[in-house]
Protein backbone atom coordinates (compact mmCIF):
# COMPACT_ATOMS: atom_id res chain seq x y z
CA UNK A 1 0.00 0.00 0.00
CA UNK A 2 1.17 3.35 -0.49
CA UNK A 3 -1.50 5.37 1.33
CA UNK A 4 -2.15 4.76 4.68
CA UNK A 5 -5.78 2.89 5.47
CA UNK A 6 -6.62 3.92 8.78
CA UNK A 7 -5.33 7.09 11.66
CA UNK A 8 -5.14 5.41 15.19
CA UNK A 9 -5.47 8.63 16.97
CA UNK A 10 -4.54 8.83 20.50
CA UNK A 11 -6.06 11.55 21.63
CA UNK A 12 -4.86 11.49 25.32
CA UNK A 13 -2.80 9.79 27.54
CA UNK A 14 -5.07 10.78 30.90
CA UNK A 15 -6.83 7.02 32.07
CA UNK A 16 -8.90 6.07 34.39
CA UNK A 17 -7.40 2.89 34.79
CA UNK A 18 -3.80 2.17 36.05
CA UNK A 19 -2.66 -1.65 33.63
CA UNK A 20 0.38 -2.74 34.34
CA UNK A 21 0.71 -4.19 31.07
CA UNK A 22 0.14 -0.88 29.22
CA UNK A 23 2.06 -0.22 26.05
CA UNK A 24 1.83 3.79 26.61
CA UNK A 25 5.24 5.40 26.86
CA UNK A 26 6.78 5.29 30.09
CA UNK A 27 7.44 9.43 30.42
CA UNK A 28 3.62 10.00 30.10
CA UNK A 29 3.80 13.38 31.66
CA UNK A 30 5.66 14.70 28.27
CA UNK A 31 2.54 14.01 26.72
CA UNK A 32 0.26 16.31 28.45
CA UNK A 33 0.30 19.11 25.64
CA UNK A 34 -2.54 17.62 23.87
CA UNK A 35 -3.40 18.67 20.20
CA UNK A 36 -6.35 21.38 20.23
CA UNK A 37 -9.63 20.71 18.84
CA UNK A 38 -8.85 22.77 15.58
CA UNK A 39 -5.70 20.76 15.24
CA UNK A 40 -7.15 17.07 15.63
CA UNK A 41 -9.35 18.30 12.85
CA UNK A 42 -6.87 19.54 10.25
CA UNK A 43 -5.14 16.18 10.73
CA UNK A 44 -8.30 13.90 10.65
CA UNK A 45 -9.06 15.87 7.27
CA UNK A 46 -4.99 15.34 6.04
CA UNK A 47 -5.42 11.76 6.50
CA UNK A 48 -8.48 11.26 4.70
CA UNK A 49 -7.07 13.25 2.08
CA UNK A 50 -4.15 10.93 2.03
CA UNK A 51 -6.72 7.84 1.67
CA UNK A 52 -7.01 6.73 4.81
CA UNK A 53 -11.15 5.13 5.56
CA UNK A 54 -11.17 4.71 9.19
CA UNK A 55 -10.51 6.67 12.13
CA UNK A 56 -9.45 4.63 15.59
CA UNK A 57 -9.94 7.26 18.28
CA UNK A 58 -8.18 6.01 21.57
CA UNK A 59 -5.48 6.51 24.24
CA UNK A 60 -5.12 6.25 27.54
CA UNK A 61 -9.36 7.21 27.36
CA UNK A 62 -10.60 8.84 25.01
CA UNK A 63 -13.66 10.00 26.46
CA UNK A 64 -11.51 12.30 28.94
CA UNK A 65 -11.56 14.86 25.87
CA UNK A 66 -14.36 17.10 26.16
CA UNK A 67 -14.21 17.07 22.13
CA UNK A 68 -14.62 13.44 21.28
CA UNK A 69 -18.14 14.15 19.55
CA UNK A 70 -16.57 16.95 17.78
CA UNK A 71 -13.83 14.53 16.44
CA UNK A 72 -16.28 11.56 15.47
CA UNK A 73 -18.47 14.40 13.95
CA UNK A 74 -15.82 15.59 11.78
CA UNK A 75 -14.52 11.99 10.97
CA UNK A 76 -18.58 11.43 10.26
CA UNK A 77 -18.33 14.22 7.67
CA UNK A 78 -15.13 13.28 5.94
CA UNK A 79 -16.83 10.10 5.14
CA UNK A 80 -13.88 8.13 7.37
CA UNK A 81 -15.41 4.58 9.47
CA UNK A 82 -14.82 5.62 12.82
CA UNK A 83 -14.31 3.35 16.02
CA UNK A 84 -14.32 4.40 19.71
CA UNK A 85 -11.55 2.33 21.45
CA UNK A 86 -12.43 3.04 25.32
CA UNK A 87 -12.26 1.02 29.01
CA UNK A 88 -16.47 2.17 28.93
CA UNK A 89 -16.06 4.76 32.16
CA UNK A 90 -17.49 7.54 31.34
CA UNK A 91 -19.39 6.31 28.82
CA UNK A 92 -22.87 7.26 30.41
CA UNK A 93 -26.19 7.75 28.37
CA UNK A 94 -26.03 11.01 27.46
CA UNK A 95 -22.35 11.06 25.91
CA UNK A 96 -23.26 7.62 24.73
CA UNK A 97 -26.27 9.46 22.79
CA UNK A 98 -24.08 12.22 21.57
CA UNK A 99 -21.43 10.09 19.85
CA UNK A 100 -24.47 8.28 18.23
CA UNK A 101 -26.04 11.02 16.80
CA UNK A 102 -22.47 12.40 15.68
CA UNK A 103 -21.94 9.47 13.57
CA UNK A 104 -19.53 6.66 15.46
CA UNK A 105 -19.67 3.85 13.99
CA UNK A 106 -17.82 1.06 16.01
CA UNK A 107 -17.37 0.71 20.17
CA UNK A 108 -14.49 -1.23 21.56
CA UNK A 109 -14.14 -2.20 25.09
CA UNK A 110 -11.41 -3.56 26.77
CA UNK A 111 -11.89 -5.96 29.95
CA UNK A 112 -9.21 -7.38 32.32
CA UNK A 113 -10.75 -10.71 33.64
CA UNK A 114 -14.12 -12.50 34.41
CA UNK A 115 -13.87 -11.99 37.97
CA UNK A 116 -14.87 -8.57 39.66
CA UNK A 117 -11.96 -8.51 42.25
CA UNK A 118 -9.32 -9.79 39.68
CA UNK A 119 -10.61 -7.49 37.45
CA UNK A 120 -10.62 -4.49 39.49
CA UNK A 121 -7.56 -5.21 41.03
CA UNK A 122 -5.48 -5.71 37.04
CA UNK A 123 -7.10 -2.75 36.32
CA UNK A 124 -5.82 -0.94 39.07
CA UNK A 125 -9.31 1.02 40.28
CA UNK A 126 -13.07 -0.29 40.41
CA UNK A 127 -14.32 -0.78 36.65
CA UNK A 128 -15.71 -4.24 36.18
CA UNK A 129 -19.32 -2.91 37.04
CA UNK A 130 -19.14 -0.17 34.48
CA UNK A 131 -17.98 -1.97 31.78
CA UNK A 132 -20.72 -4.28 31.79
CA UNK A 133 -22.93 -1.46 31.93
CA UNK A 134 -21.23 0.42 29.01
CA UNK A 135 -20.95 -2.97 27.03
CA UNK A 136 -25.50 -2.89 27.40
CA UNK A 137 -25.61 0.45 26.24
CA UNK A 138 -23.41 -0.22 23.40
CA UNK A 139 -25.98 -3.26 22.61
CA UNK A 140 -28.85 -1.09 23.54
CA UNK A 141 -27.73 1.90 21.18
CA UNK A 142 -27.08 -0.65 17.82
CA UNK A 143 -23.34 -0.39 17.31
CA UNK A 144 -21.21 -3.15 16.82
CA UNK A 145 -19.30 -4.40 19.95
CA UNK A 146 -15.72 -5.66 19.73
CA UNK A 147 -14.71 -6.83 23.66
CA UNK A 148 -11.00 -6.53 23.63
CA UNK A 149 -8.70 -8.48 26.13
CA UNK A 150 -5.23 -8.28 26.95
CA UNK A 151 -3.97 -11.86 28.00
CA UNK A 152 -1.27 -12.71 30.44
CA UNK A 153 -0.04 -14.53 33.19
CA UNK A 154 -2.54 -13.37 35.71
CA UNK A 155 -5.62 -13.96 33.53
CA UNK A 156 -4.59 -16.79 31.01
CA UNK A 157 -6.23 -19.42 32.90
CA UNK A 158 -9.08 -17.86 33.02
CA UNK A 159 -9.73 -17.50 29.76
CA UNK A 160 -13.02 -19.80 29.61
CA UNK A 161 -14.86 -17.57 32.52
CA UNK A 162 -13.60 -14.50 30.09
CA UNK A 163 -15.06 -15.99 26.93
CA UNK A 164 -18.59 -16.89 28.50
CA UNK A 165 -18.63 -12.86 29.71
CA UNK A 166 -18.13 -11.80 26.50
CA UNK A 167 -20.70 -13.74 25.31
CA UNK A 168 -22.76 -12.35 27.79
CA UNK A 169 -21.99 -9.38 26.75
CA UNK A 170 -23.17 -9.55 23.47
CA UNK A 171 -20.32 -9.28 21.71
CA UNK A 172 -19.82 -9.04 17.68
CA UNK A 173 -16.04 -9.59 17.87
CA UNK A 174 -13.37 -10.41 20.67
CA UNK A 175 -9.79 -10.03 20.65
CA UNK A 176 -8.05 -12.30 22.67
CA UNK A 177 -4.36 -10.03 22.68
CA UNK A 178 -1.42 -11.57 24.47
CA UNK A 179 0.23 -9.01 26.17
CA UNK A 180 3.08 -7.08 23.80
CA UNK A 181 6.02 -6.39 26.21
CA UNK A 182 6.45 -2.22 25.30
CA UNK A 183 6.13 0.63 28.00
CA UNK A 184 4.39 -0.38 31.08
CA UNK A 185 4.60 -4.08 29.84
CA UNK A 186 8.46 -3.99 29.15
CA UNK A 187 8.82 -3.07 33.43
CA UNK A 188 6.07 -5.67 34.22
CA UNK A 189 7.48 -9.12 31.59
CA UNK A 190 8.81 -11.06 34.56
CA UNK A 191 5.20 -10.68 35.96
CA UNK A 192 3.00 -10.85 32.85
CA UNK A 193 5.11 -13.26 30.94
CA UNK A 194 2.88 -16.61 30.69
CA UNK A 195 4.43 -20.41 30.72
CA UNK A 196 3.66 -22.55 27.55
CA UNK A 197 1.69 -24.52 29.78
CA UNK A 198 -0.61 -21.84 29.95
CA UNK A 199 -0.72 -20.70 26.51
CA UNK A 200 -1.65 -24.50 25.15
CA UNK A 201 -4.54 -25.09 27.24
CA UNK A 202 -5.89 -21.32 26.28
CA UNK A 203 -5.25 -22.08 22.72
CA UNK A 204 -7.49 -25.42 23.33
CA UNK A 205 -10.12 -23.35 24.85
CA UNK A 206 -10.17 -20.86 22.13
CA UNK A 207 -10.36 -23.97 19.50
CA UNK A 208 -13.53 -25.40 21.52
CA UNK A 209 -15.02 -21.74 21.98
CA UNK A 210 -14.84 -20.62 18.04
CA UNK A 211 -16.67 -23.73 17.50
CA UNK A 212 -19.13 -23.46 19.57
CA UNK A 213 -19.83 -19.68 18.47
CA UNK A 214 -18.72 -19.80 15.03
CA UNK A 215 -22.02 -18.39 13.77
CA UNK A 216 -22.46 -15.87 16.72
CA UNK A 217 -19.47 -14.36 17.52
CA UNK A 218 -15.60 -13.99 15.73
CA UNK A 219 -13.14 -14.81 17.96
CA UNK A 220 -9.51 -13.36 17.43
CA UNK A 221 -6.74 -15.04 19.31
CA UNK A 222 -3.32 -13.63 18.94
CA UNK A 223 -0.33 -15.61 20.56
CA UNK A 224 2.29 -14.11 22.08
CA UNK A 225 5.48 -13.27 20.08
CA UNK A 226 7.67 -14.71 22.13
CA UNK A 227 6.22 -18.08 21.52
CA UNK A 228 6.56 -17.97 17.95
CA UNK A 229 8.98 -19.84 15.50
CA UNK A 230 8.81 -16.19 13.18
CA UNK A 231 7.96 -13.02 13.77
CA UNK A 232 4.62 -10.73 13.28
CA UNK A 233 5.18 -8.17 10.46
CA UNK A 234 4.66 -5.19 12.48
CA UNK A 235 1.47 -3.50 11.54
CA UNK A 236 1.56 -5.20 8.35
CA UNK A 237 5.35 -3.28 7.26
CA UNK A 238 6.79 -0.59 8.90
CA UNK A 239 5.15 2.87 7.42
CA UNK A 240 3.16 0.50 5.45
CA UNK A 241 -1.32 0.85 6.33
CA UNK A 242 -1.43 3.27 9.08
CA UNK A 243 -0.44 6.48 11.65
CA UNK A 244 -0.56 6.38 14.92
CA UNK A 245 -0.81 9.90 16.64
CA UNK A 246 0.60 10.72 19.54
CA UNK A 247 -1.98 13.26 21.76
CA UNK A 248 0.77 15.70 21.49
CA UNK A 249 1.07 15.61 17.28
CA UNK A 250 4.06 13.06 17.27
CA UNK A 251 3.41 10.81 13.99
CA UNK A 252 4.41 7.45 13.97
CA UNK A 253 4.68 4.37 12.42
CA UNK A 254 3.44 2.17 15.08
CA UNK A 255 2.21 2.04 18.64
CA UNK A 256 5.50 1.69 20.26
CA UNK A 257 7.98 4.04 17.97
CA UNK A 258 8.48 6.73 20.60
CA UNK A 259 11.11 4.85 22.48
CA UNK A 260 13.25 4.54 19.16
CA UNK A 261 16.53 6.84 19.10
CA UNK A 262 15.30 8.12 15.70
CA UNK A 263 14.21 11.53 14.13
CA UNK A 264 10.38 12.99 15.13
CA UNK A 265 7.77 13.88 13.00
CA UNK A 266 5.30 16.33 14.65
CA UNK A 267 1.77 17.30 12.59
CA UNK A 268 2.53 20.32 14.20
CA UNK A 269 5.62 21.12 12.00
CA UNK A 270 4.73 19.44 8.64
CA UNK A 271 1.75 18.16 6.86
CA UNK A 272 0.72 14.28 7.47
CA UNK A 273 1.15 14.00 3.88
CA UNK A 274 5.25 15.00 4.23
CA UNK A 275 5.51 13.25 7.40
CA UNK A 276 4.06 9.86 5.30
CA UNK A 277 5.80 10.26 2.27
CA UNK A 278 9.12 12.13 2.94
CA UNK A 279 10.03 12.52 6.67
CA UNK A 280 13.24 10.50 7.65
CA UNK A 281 11.44 8.29 10.82
CA UNK A 282 8.57 7.67 8.01
CA UNK A 283 11.32 5.90 6.20
CA UNK A 284 13.21 4.63 7.97
CA UNK A 285 12.74 0.96 8.03
CA UNK A 286 9.68 1.02 5.12
CA UNK A 287 10.31 -1.87 2.46
CA UNK A 288 13.00 -4.43 2.63
CA UNK A 289 16.15 -2.37 1.56
CA UNK A 290 17.27 -1.61 5.01
CA UNK A 291 18.25 -5.15 5.91
CA UNK A 292 21.07 -7.11 7.45
CA UNK A 293 21.45 -11.15 7.06
CA UNK A 294 19.84 -12.55 8.28
CA UNK A 295 16.73 -11.09 6.87
CA UNK A 296 17.90 -9.62 3.42
CA UNK A 297 18.45 -13.18 2.28
CA UNK A 298 15.13 -14.50 4.23
CA UNK A 299 12.56 -15.65 1.84
CA UNK A 300 10.11 -14.73 4.63
CA UNK A 301 11.50 -10.94 4.31
CA UNK A 302 8.19 -9.81 2.46
CA UNK A 303 6.41 -11.64 4.66
CA UNK A 304 6.86 -10.65 8.00
CA UNK A 305 9.91 -7.51 7.17
CA UNK A 306 11.77 -7.98 9.47
CA UNK A 307 9.63 -8.51 12.44
CA UNK A 308 8.44 -5.60 15.06
CA UNK A 309 11.32 -2.74 15.04
CA UNK A 310 10.37 -1.58 18.49
CA UNK A 311 10.83 -4.96 19.87
CA UNK A 312 14.51 -5.45 18.51
CA UNK A 313 15.27 -2.52 20.00
CA UNK A 314 13.78 -2.98 23.40
CA UNK A 315 15.99 -6.63 23.60
CA UNK A 316 19.15 -5.65 21.95
CA UNK A 317 19.47 -2.01 21.79
CA UNK A 318 19.02 -1.61 18.03
CA UNK A 319 16.20 -1.16 16.47
CA UNK A 320 17.78 -2.44 12.96
CA UNK A 321 18.47 -5.72 14.28
CA UNK A 322 16.57 -9.07 13.15
CA UNK A 323 13.93 -9.39 15.66
CA UNK A 324 15.35 -11.58 18.72
CA UNK A 325 12.07 -13.22 18.33
CA UNK A 326 12.76 -15.26 15.13
CA UNK A 327 14.69 -18.53 15.77
CA UNK A 328 16.91 -17.53 12.80
CA UNK A 329 17.90 -14.08 14.37
CA UNK A 330 21.51 -14.59 16.34
CA UNK A 331 20.10 -12.69 19.66
CA UNK A 332 16.78 -15.40 20.14
CA UNK A 333 18.86 -17.04 22.95
CA UNK A 334 16.97 -13.20 25.00
CA UNK A 335 13.87 -14.66 24.01
CA UNK A 336 14.42 -18.09 24.83
CA UNK A 337 15.88 -17.20 27.95
CA UNK A 338 12.72 -15.16 29.08
CA UNK A 339 10.38 -18.25 27.81
CA UNK A 340 12.20 -20.69 30.06
CA UNK A 341 12.18 -18.61 33.41
CA UNK A 342 9.01 -18.17 32.84
CA UNK A 343 8.22 -22.00 32.75
CA UNK A 344 10.49 -21.94 35.80
CA UNK A 345 8.41 -19.83 37.75
CA UNK A 346 5.08 -22.08 37.09
CA UNK A 347 6.81 -25.07 37.97
CA UNK A 348 8.08 -23.62 41.13
CA UNK A 349 5.01 -24.45 43.90
CA UNK A 350 6.50 -22.16 46.11
CA UNK A 351 8.11 -18.80 44.10
CA UNK A 352 10.73 -17.16 45.74
CA UNK A 353 11.45 -13.08 45.14
CA UNK A 354 8.73 -13.33 42.32
CA UNK A 355 8.65 -9.90 40.64
CA UNK A 356 6.10 -7.03 41.16
CA UNK A 357 3.81 -5.09 39.14
CA UNK A 358 4.09 -1.52 38.08
CA UNK A 359 0.87 -0.10 37.54
CA UNK A 360 1.06 2.72 35.03
CA UNK A 361 0.43 6.31 36.36
CA UNK A 362 -2.11 9.22 36.17
CA UNK A 363 0.01 11.42 33.20
CA UNK A 364 0.90 13.88 36.10
CA UNK A 365 1.99 11.18 38.40
CA UNK A 366 5.95 10.52 39.10
CA UNK A 367 5.94 7.91 41.74
CA UNK A 368 3.91 4.96 40.74
CA UNK A 369 3.36 2.09 43.25
CA UNK A 370 4.38 -1.19 42.88
CA UNK A 371 2.04 -3.51 43.39
CA UNK A 372 3.06 -7.35 44.62
CA UNK A 373 2.08 -10.04 42.43
CA UNK A 374 0.03 -11.55 45.17
CA UNK A 375 -2.39 -8.92 45.49
CA UNK A 376 -3.06 -8.88 42.26
CA UNK A 377 -3.76 -12.87 41.79
CA UNK A 378 -6.91 -14.40 43.20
Amino acid sequence: MDRPFALLAELTYDCPLHCAYCSNPLDLASYTDELTTAEWQRVIAEARELGALQLHLSGGEPLRRRDLVELVRTGRELGMYSNLVTSGLGFSPARAEQLRAAGLDHVQISVQADEPSLSDRLAGTPSYARKLDAARLVRQLGWPLTVNVVLHRQNLDRIDGILELVEEMGADRVELANTQYYGWAWRNRDGLLPSRAQLERAEQSVRAARERLQDRMQILYILPDYYERYPKPCMGGWAARQIVLAPDGAALPCLAAHDLPLPRASVREHSLAWIWAESPLFQQFRGTDWMADPCRSCERRELDFGGCRCQAFQLTGDPARTDPVCHLSPDHGLVAEAVRNAGDRANDPAPRGEPTLLPRPHPRSTAPRSVPLKEVRQ
